[in-house]
Parts: C-alpha cells; structure tokens; sequence
C-alpha cells in the first residue's frame, strides 16, 4: 500500500487524493497535465460494445440476404405445402422439423387431434421436400378418453414394414370399466401381433396411411373383442427410427392378371384360326381336282394327232 498523498492537477486546478497504489497507476502526467488514463477492465467494456454495434450490422446484412423456402409435404399426402421458411442457405434449410395438423392436410375437422411432424431432406430451388418422421396425439384429447373407472393399456413396439421401415408404435387401449391384469396383458398381446401383421403385409407409405386414417385401431378393436369389449383403441404417438432402404415391386393385382390371362387366350385363338382359313382356300374342291384333270387330258391327246 502507497500512503495516501494529494498531487495537484494542472488541468482544472483540483487537488486529487490518491488512496492506493492502483489509483495512482490511473493517472499519468502529460505535458505538466495529470491525465486519467481508463483501467483494463475499462477498455474490454468499450472493445464489447464496439463489436456488439459490428454484430447488429452484420445481422441486418445477413436478414436482407435470406429468402423464402416452401415446405411441402410428401408424396403420401400429394406434396401440399405445409410451412413456409427463411434462410440465407439452402443447407441450412435440410434438418429443420415442421409440425402440422391432420386438419390442415385433409380439412377433416374430426382429425385435429392428429399432430404429424416432418423433416425437411431435400431442398429443389425454393422448393423444400420433406419426409414423415412420426405423430401425436394431444394431450387434452387423450385426457378426454381415460376417465376414473376406466382401464387404459399402452403398447410399445417396434415393427418393419415391407420395405424394410423401421416404425416405433405406441398404440392405445380404453375400456369401459377396470379390468384384471391378465386382460390388460392379453389385449396387448394382441395390439402387437395386429401391429406386426399390418406392417409386414405393407408397405411404409400405406402403413402410415392406415394408421392415421384408423384402420389399425379398427382392426385391434375386433380383435379384442373375445377377451374384453374395449371403448376406444388409438395410435397415440408414432417414430419413424429408419426411413426405407429397399424399393418393393408391388405385384399385380388379381383383376390384372385375369385380364391378362383372357388376352393371352384371345391371341392363341387367333392364331389358331388364321392358319386353317389359309390351309382351306388353298385346298381345291372335288369339282374342280375333276375339271384340272380332264383339261390335263384333252392336252395331252391333241399331239397324238
């Protein structure tokens, strides 16, 4: 510690009184003129708001040059633009997830409960196209369905489609009335083996169109029905793990392959049919094998004499 001394300052004529060292370090005498000179901590605060103020320019520089991007959605709900976003770069744009409603897709108003969520992977020009990676269903839907006395069984399980999709399904199951253990354990059971089945028997876009449009939760509700009746069945949430890795031929329907089949016949018939009518024109007739004959004959004779 300096003890405490009092230096005349040429600049304004005031005494300054100098308590320690550090503050004495601050001043500095120029030209006969006792200066302030600003601390380091002093000079990092100005050097931060000089390169706050070069940050907010750079951002404005940087909102002018972005653009527009559609967001459209996939080819399973016929590429309807969902969102728009804004960006600087088309890079940018591919990863960012958009959530909509069913009744924004469909215009099914019983469908707004539905929430589906897309993944933008491609970006053409302004056009961003996007894949479906799962849905939801609200929570205040769900908490209208389970009431007290109610029983409600929940299901996860993994299933693969037939061109190898790898879909996570949590479906769920609402009774009238509390039932046993042994029944939740068997009516999830048979959640999972309906789920399965529907999965392996089609493919990932009409997997998902199934099971948005309800018919999965149809088919488990019938299926439950020997153990215990149920009140309502509902695919509550849904994850799309792994996006197909393999393009399926569909084979051709039954309907296409009986019209095929009658066409087949038609031709063999056809040419079943040409062959005789050529066989039967050159063939000649009784008569006329007679009338060949006789000139052959008369031909024949007229040198003789």
């Amino acid at each position: 510690m300096v003890p405490a001394s009092i230096v005349k300052n040429s600049a304004n004529g005031k005494d300054l009184l100098f308590t320690d060292f550090h503050s004495f370090l601050s001043y500095k005498l120029i030209y006969g003129k006792i200066i302030r000179v600003a601390t380091k901590k002093e000079s990092r605060q100005l050097a931060a708001k000089k390169a706050s103020r070069t940050t907010t320019r750079k951002v404005k520089d940087k909102w002018r040059s972005k653009e527009w991007y559609r967001v459209l959605a996939p080819d399973m709900f016929n590429k309807t633009q969902i969102a728009d976003t804004l960006s600087d770069d088309k890079e940018k744009v591919i990863g960012r997830v958009t959530e909509v409603t069913m009744q924004d897709l469909t215009g099914d108003f019983s469908k707004m409960h539905i929430k589906l969520m897309f993944r933008i992977d491609e970006v053409n020009g302004f056009d961003a196209h996007t894949q479906f990676i799962g849905h939801s269903l609200t929570s205040d839907y769900i908490r209208r369905l389970t009431r007290r006395k109610h029983s409600k069984t929940d299901g996860v399980f993994d299933v693969l489609t037939k061109d190898k999709a790898l879909i996570r399904v949590k479906p769920m199951a609402v009774t009238e009335k509390r039932i046993q253990v042994s029944q939740q354990q068997a009516i999830r059971d048979i959640m999972g083996r309906v789920i399965s089945k529907e999965a392996e028997n089609n493919l990932h876009a009409e997997f998902v169109r199934e099971m948005l449009l309800g018919n999965i939760s149809k088919n488990i509700l019938k299926a439950c029905k020997p153990i215990y009746p149920l009140k309502r069945v509902e695919i509550r949430k849904s994850e799309v793990i792994r996006l197909p890795t393999e393009k399926v031929v569909e084979a051709p329907s039954e309907e296409k392959i009986s019209e095929e089949k009658i066409e087949e016949k038609e031709e063999l018939v056809a040419k079943e049919e040409e062959p005789k009518a050529t066989v039967e024109e050159e063939i000649p007739k009784e008569g006329e094998v007679s009338e060949k004959l006789k000139e052959v004959t008369q031909e024949g004779e007229e040198p003789k004499e």
